[in-house]
């Protein structure tokens, strides 16, 4: 936990060590292990490292409140309280585990240091980022003068999830639209939850006839994977959903109450493609924001063009099983904001913590790294209210399910809405975050 003065790098078997100790000022403070962020991916991470005896483990975290992010699909869907979301950050903080309550303004990974929005600079010996993902409320004209509108709203924050289970509670009749952002984005399926939630409520009190519901799509498909699919478009085709496949919302116009949707320059297929934007008048408009990584990640250039994607470009380049930065080895990177194979979801983070804890253990031991993460993630869509679609799978679109030779999960379960909504965070809370999971 107690910084060290200037202390040198841990040697690593592959891309290059920064020659920190020619470079540092004598005097620079520098922590074993700096970890960006303090969301479910920092905290677990650190955890792990606290719990496997590496000390001199800081968390750099500006915010007061620690958000549980999975929840806010339950209480934009008004199936829980915003107030079940979120902990004070000092609570959730594992043992042992220093805070440091500042923001990055920039990293320099050459000299092993750190800026911070204070102005004060911190050393390194191992620096963990993962600051997540930022929402990207302005790309889209009109989106964010249309969230200070009573008529829309988002579950990606938690005012905002507040605001859409208002919202759509009190919508009795008209057009709800629910906008899915395109990759790369912090699990994009998770609008769909309130959406279902919404439907399976206005049912329940008479009100699904009067409701016009369009589900706007970045693909074909609502995730991609066959057998998940079918169980998602079941219940599309029993809400009576509209769907825009291939699609995205290019404009808001607030004062109209009009979302234009348009299909993408390359596609050929979809709402618009080959014929002007379609305007949807909405009653309730929902949306997903597009999402792009902090900037000072490509500023210190921990990002790089061999990103196997153009929408990749700016996540921190890292190899994607052992989770360690390709040029700089004392830099590694998870979560949101790291360049990843798989579909970036809290479920992907339980394996990426582990097996890049393990790693960094192994270097501090002055050993190769030799723990992959596999690709695997999980994503539970609340189908109802009161039954949950599970989807498991690995970077390749293949099923990976916990219980080896039984994808039963994936079918629409009550049981598996009871894990969602009340085991999972009770996990979380008492052990992912504690490293114990």
């Amino acid at each position: 936990m107690t910084p060290t003065s200037n202390g040198d790098a841990s040697p690593a078997a592959q891309p290059t060590q920064p020659k920190q100790e020619q470079k540092q000022s004598p005097t620079l403070t520098t922590y074993r292990v700096l970890v960006i962020g303090g969301g479910n991916a920092g905290l677990s991470v650190s955890g792990h490292l606290q719990r496997a005896g590496v000390e001199g483990v800081t968390v750099v975290e500006p915010r007061e409140h620690h958000v549980y992010q999975p929840l806010l699909s339950h209480v934009a869907g008004r199936t829980a309280k915003a107030s079940q979301a979120t902990r004070p950050q000092a609570d959730v903080m594992p043992d042992g585990v220093a805070p440091l309550r500042d923001a990055v303004a920039s990293v320099e990974p050459e000299t092993s240091s750190v800026v911070l929005a204070s102005g004060r600079r911190v050393g390194y010996e191992h620096l963990i980022v993962c600051p997540g993902i930022e929402q990207d409320w302005d790309s889209t004209p009109g989106m964010r003068a249309a969230l200070s509108t009573p008529s829309a709203a988002s579950s990606y924050e938690i005012e905002l999830a507040d605001k859409t289970s208002r919202l759509l509670r009190d919508l009795r009749g008209g057009t709800a639209v629910f906008v899915q952002a395109p990759e790369p984005a912090s699990f994009a399926g998770a609008v769909q939850k309130p959406m279902y939630l919404a439907c399976d409520y206005w049912r329940s009190r008479g009100l699904l006839d009067r409701i016009r519901v369009v589900l706007v799509l970045p693909d074909a498909s609502p995730l991609g994977i066959p057998e998940i699919d079918e169980e998602l478009e079941r219940r599309i085709a029993d809400y009576g959903i509209e769907v825009r496949r291939e699609s995205r919302l290019s404009e808001v116009l607030p004062e109209a109450k009009t979302a234009v949707i348009s299909a993408p320059a390359d596609s050929d297929s979809g709402a618009g493609s080959g014929s002007e934007p379609e305007r949807i008048p909405y009653d309730a408009l929902i949306v997903e924001p597009l999402q792009r990584a902090p900037e000072w990640i490509a500023e210190a250039g921990l990002a790089g063009a061999s990103s196997r994607e153009d929408s990749e470009r700016g996540f921190v380049e890292v190899d994607p099983r052992s989770l360690q930065h390709r040029r700089f080895a004392n830099v590694w990177a998870l979560g949101d904001a790291a360049v990843s194979r798989s579909q970036r979801s809290g479920g992907a983070l339980r394996k990426q913590t582990q097996a890049l804890a393990e790693n960094i253990v192994s270097v501090l031991s002055e050993e190769a790294p030799q723990s992959q993460y596999d690709g695997y993630t999980v994503a539970p869509f609340t189908v109802s209210r009161s039954s949950v679609v599970f989807a498991e799978f690995d970077d390749t679109l293949e099923q990976r399910p916990s219980f080896p030779f039984w994808k039963g999960l994936a079918r629409e379960r009550h049981l598996t809405w009871v894990f969602d909504r009340h085991v999972l965070p009770w996990v979380y809370w008492n052990l992912i975050l504690k490293g114990r999971a």
